[in-house]
């Protein structure tokens, strides 16, 4: 089955070296890292992920995912490395190409980056992206990043980036370039993914939007001249439940995500994950 694990929060409780080469022995095929770089201390943003829109303590306590991710490489030979999620638009594209190839050529090309626009305003702001238009901002990133992974010399003249020929390398070792997947729940989603990715990275979906997601996924790519077999849904599953997760699997889901516990020794974690693939695998 393919079943990644989420670097829980704190996200520096656990060496992700450890988790990742626990993950891989045991037999899950990814790990992932999200990305929050700094939270407002005053904001007026809502939190989706839960009523009352409080956004949890745990989001000043993210670590750099590739710099975490770096780490899960040396330490392991096979596990897919993703992103869930990098917030694109709050990084320049120019140092996120080259961030993003040496890690997957280093680590024989297992990187998957996924990435969003984020739901928090003044994060957003405070780190330069355009908020009120920052999925126009994502795709003209996207681009940037495809012309520098393809291309000897790259010039660019756009709204959010400006630059004159130059060179960037290493290139990615997966060609042409490591899979992107779109995360969120944006009504224009899977219309994006179609039109300028590789998969969909989808956050507490029922088994019944998976089934209704992965068909509108597959009529649009089918409309665009793509072959649906080639994008993919990985849908976080929201707590452990071993059920649910072989339902995604079997309703349009490609991979599922579970969050490692939030425990502080490596002991305890190893445990916890050991309960997990005795669970599923």
């Amino acid at each position: 089955m393919s079943i990644g694990i989420i670097i829980p929060l704190p996200a520096y409780h656990l060496d992700p070296a450890f988790l990742a080469e626990k993950a891989e022995n045991l037999g899950f095929d990814s790990i992932w890292c999200g990305e929050h770089p700094i939270l407002p201390v005053h904001s007026t943003s809502r939190f989706p992920g839960s009523p009352d829109g409080v956004i949890p303590w745990t989001y000043a306590h993210f670590v750099d995912p590739f710099m975490a991710l770096a780490r899960a490489s040396g330490a392991t030979k096979r596990i897919k490395l993703g992103t869930a999620i990098t917030l694109i638009t709050e990084r320049n594209p120019l140092i996120l190409a080259k961030e993003s190839a040496t890690l997957d050529h280093f680590s024989g090309g297992r990187l998957i980056l996924g990435i969003g626009t984020g739901w928090h305003k003044e994060e957003t702001e405070i780190m330069g992206g355009d908020f009120d238009h920052r999925w126009t901002q994502a795709k003209e990133a996207v681009d940037v990043l495809k012309k520098l992974w393809t291309n000897d010399a790259v010039e660019h003249h756009g709204k959010y980036y400006d630059f004159p020929p130059i060179k960037s390398y290493p290139k990615p070792k997966q060609q042409p370039h490591p899979p992107i997947l779109l995360g969120g729940m944006a009504p224009n989603v899977l219309k994006r993914v179609v039109a300028y990715a590789d998969g969909w990275l989808p956050n507490r979906l029922t088994i019944d939007e998976v089934k209704q997601k992965r068909h509108e996924l597959d009529v649009l790519a089918e409309g665009a001249g793509r072959d649906p077999s080639t994008l993919t849904i990985t849908v976080h599953a929201p707590g452990f439940d071993p059920s649910l997760v072989k339902s995604y699997l079997k309703n349009g889901a490609s991979r599922v995500t579970l969050r490692a516990p939030s425990v502080t020794s490596e002991k305890a974690a190893g445990q916890e994950l050991e309960k997990f693939a005795k669970a599923l695998l």
